[in-house]
């Protein structure tokens, strides 16, 4: 599977902007999106938890080529926390609920357009990153200010 990159960013806005999906990038991929040097292998999203959104997801990565399953479209439409997806030409991370941000409309007022692609703001992938608690998340986490 190949690296997330500006190609599959591109394709993913495509599809996404065509069945009007409410989603940031958020993650690694929303990093390296604002100009990070890092690497990861599947693209991560936090998209909007609606009915409508469900809808238009399914639709989207549906047209992206997802060999969805009725239980992950199911999952997609109620808006489960975590769905990871291998079943498609990438690898897809969709969070209706990442650690460390309360709301979708708190992020989405907060958001960075770069290059046209809606990103989570900076101190939002890195609250979500410090929330999660995960060892691979600290490791990539800025080092803390030094206070004198």
């Amino acid at each position: 599977m190949a690296a997330f990159d500006y190609r599959l960013a591109e394709d993913i806005r495509a599809a996404f902007d065509r069945h009007k999906c409410r989603y940031l990038f958020i993650g690694k991929s929303g990093a390296v999106l604002l100009g990070f040097p890092d690497a990861t292998q599947a693209a991560e999203l936090f998209v909007e938890k609606s009915p409508a959104n469900g809808d238009a997801l399914v639709s989207a990565l549906r047209e992206l080529a997802f060999a969805l399953t009725d239980e992950e479209a199911a999952e997609i439409r109620r808006g489960k926390d975590f769905v990871q997806l291998k079943n498609g030409p990438f690898d897809l991370d969709l969070v209706f609920a990442p650690d460390g941000i309360e709301r979708f409309t708190d992020a989405w007022s907060r958001r960075v357009v770069a290059d046209g692609y809606p990103v989570c703001h900076l101190d939002d992938i890195i609250a979500s990153k410090a929330a999660s608690n995960r060892q691979k998340d600290r490791e990539s986490l800025p080092p803390p200010p030094i206070v004198p």
